[in-house]
């Protein structure tokens, strides 16, 4: 457990009567006031405090009044005419962040001496802050553009020239600090210190003239960088990646996972007119908290990548042209079943969806079963301890739920049987078998029937007989199971470009073809009939599993009828 979660207390915390506002209520000791306020709907502004950091108390802006009970001569509470204690209340405000409630308190987060002390904070704040906002990538989710608007005063007393600070600072690979903005809340450095280990930033010298500095010689270089963007509540860091990019209340946020690794992070993906900008960390406590690694956050250029595939493609002669859905389904529905079922195997994706995995499983089921070889391509990683996982694929729980996957140990099986003749059609989903897999040219030149269904354009596809071009995660509507067996929602947040297709609907046309039929039309049609042939998904729908996911228990290594 993160010992800086400040609104988490044990089960068997004794509860606390304290007055908010003027209504007496209870809550387990161990919170502190920003929380508190916090669980009953009301808000107390604050800059350097955060819930998953240690407190440094030091922005000030979230100073509340606080009381404690009145004490007569025996020492004992002095009750008022609703058999409640009488609160003292103390002459001078303190700070809600590192005040812990204790029996009898009493809090106002709403009152003159509040607001006049809020406005005195603010003033405190924009003396030296430059009036950037119109260029500031932070504009539109800047704390102090918000607070400043709902608690500080219309004009400036303000006549001095303000301190200069450094500007377009290169502090780190993906960061750029502009120190003129920052309201020295030390955030950036606590996370650094606390969450990531890398103990880089600091403050050097006193008063208006206190800058944020990397430690001499070293660089906020660590894969967790981008965070501190995330939990700045200015714009004193900001994103190479995203900067001057796009206003971020053009932006349409769609809830979605990261498929960089099997931890399978909560994401917000930010997107306008069919571009992804950005992808940032959605909290969700069961998988990552906050936080997203820079790695997975910057996965997602590749959707807008040239060598995207953008209609479908089959070899006629010695070229190959681009063909429509109609006319390629079937005529690769046909080739396949003049082929016994030994002669056919399958390189499945650990980046697939459940979804896509169930209708490859039907597929197969058609194509001959366990006859049908089977197997996906390991990615393997180093886990960092924090949130990247060892296993890169998003989804190696879902294959293996549906019988697709060995671990890649049946990778080798396939590749003889290519080489050897015996298999002489193979059906690859997003993998070069060049690249990832090792495999070497002349396997792949010696497949007589070769289908790629993938995103981008790669030595595969380039001598596959059929090119199926389907949808990146940011396209799709679909659900994962991470490496600790959470079912977890990915929704569409773009369009799929050119005549590619969702992969669902390729496999379902392929389905059809068969022989299978055709009397799934939605994704949520196609979850009804997965969960209904698979055991460990019962009871469950898309709408179901919700945005933080579902944890499957006991989770079986196959299960797919």
């Amino acid at each position: 457990m993160n010992p800086f979660n400040h609104d988490v207390t044990a089960p068997d915390a004794p509860l606390l009567n304290v007055q908010v506002d003027g209504e007496w209520m209870q809550f387990p000791k161990g919170l502190n006031v920003i929380e508190v306020a916090r669980r009953v709907g009301k808000f107390v502004p604050h800059y350097c405090y955060h819930p998953k950091l240690s407190i440094p108390g030091n922005c000030r802006m979230c100073l509340i009044e606080l009381g404690t009970p009145k004490l007569d001569a025996n020492r004992k509470p002095v009750l008022d005419a609703g058999n409640k204690p009488e609160i003292a209340w103390m002459p001078r405000p303190q700070i809600g962040c590192a005040t812990q409630i204790s029996e009898g308190m009493g809090i106002r987060t709403q009152s003159p001496l509040v607001e006049e002390c809020r406005k005195g904070v603010m003033e405190f704040l924009l003396i030296n802050h430059p009036l950037d906002c119109p260029i500031c990538d932070q504009a539109g989710e800047c704390k102090l553009q918000e607070y400043s608007v709902q608690y500080g005063s219309e004009g400036s007393r303000f006549t001095d020239d303000k301190v200069k600070k450094p500007k377009r600072v290169d502090i780190g690979e993906r960061i750029v600090l502009d120190d003129e903005r920052c309201i020295m809340c030390s955030r950036c450095i606590r996370f650094s210190k606390e969450m990531v280990k890398d103990d880089v930033l600091g403050f050097i010298d006193r008063g208006s003239h206190t800058t944020l500095a990397v430690h001499p010689g070293k660089r906020l270089d660590n894969n967790y960088s981008l965070n501190t963007v995330d939990i700045c509540p200015v714009g004193a860091l900001t994103s190479k990646d995203f900067r001057f990019q796009m206003r971020v209340w053009f932006l349409k946020e769609t809830k979605s996972v990261c498929t960089g690794c099997a931890t399978g992070c909560n994401t917000l993906i930010g997107s306008r007119e069919n571009l992804v900008y950005r992808q940032t960390p959605r909290e969700n406590e069961a998988v990552n908290s906050h936080w997203m690694c820079d790695q997975g956050r910057l996965g997602f250029h590749y959707i807008h990548a040239p060598e995207r595939l953008l209609e479908p493609v089959s070899k006629v002669g010695h070229g190959k042209l681009p063909t429509p859905w109609t006319e390629l389904i079937p005529r690769l529905a046909a080739q396949l079943r003049e082929l016994p079922a030994g002669k056919i195997a399958i390189v499945a994706s650990g980046r697939m969806t459940n979804e896509e995995a169930f209708l490859l499983s039907q597929i197969r089921k058609i194509l001959g079963g366990d006859a049908v070889l089977s197997d996906i391509v390991p990615r393997k990683g180093e886990a960092d301890g924090i949130l990247r996982s060892a296993d890169l694929n998003p989804n190696a729980r879902g294959l293996e739920l549906f019988g697709l996957s060995n671990g890649g140990q049946t990778l080798g099986q396939i590749r003889h049987g290519i080489d050897t003749g015996r298999i002489e059609a193979l059906i690859v989903l997003h993998e070069n078998l060049l690249g990832d897999a090792g495999w070497p040219l002349s396997t792949v030149q010696n497949v007589k029937l070769l289908v790629v269904q993938s995103i981008l354009a790669c030595p595969t596809s380039e001598l596959a007989d059929y090119i199926l071009p389907g949808a990146s995660f940011a396209e799709k509507r679909g659900s994962m199971i991470n490496g600790n067996g959470r079912l977890q929602r990915l929704n569409k947040a773009i369009s799929i470009p050119g005549q590619a297709l969702d992969d669902w609907q390729i496999l379902l046309q392929l389905k059809a073809a068969l022989g299978g039929g055709n009397g799934l039309h939605t994704i949520e049609e196609v979850f009804k009939a997965m969960t209904e042939a698979t055991p460990a998904l019962s009871g469950l729908s898309l709408s179901r599993i919700g945005d933080l996911g579902v944890d499957l228990k006991n989770l079986p290594a196959t299960a797919a009828k």
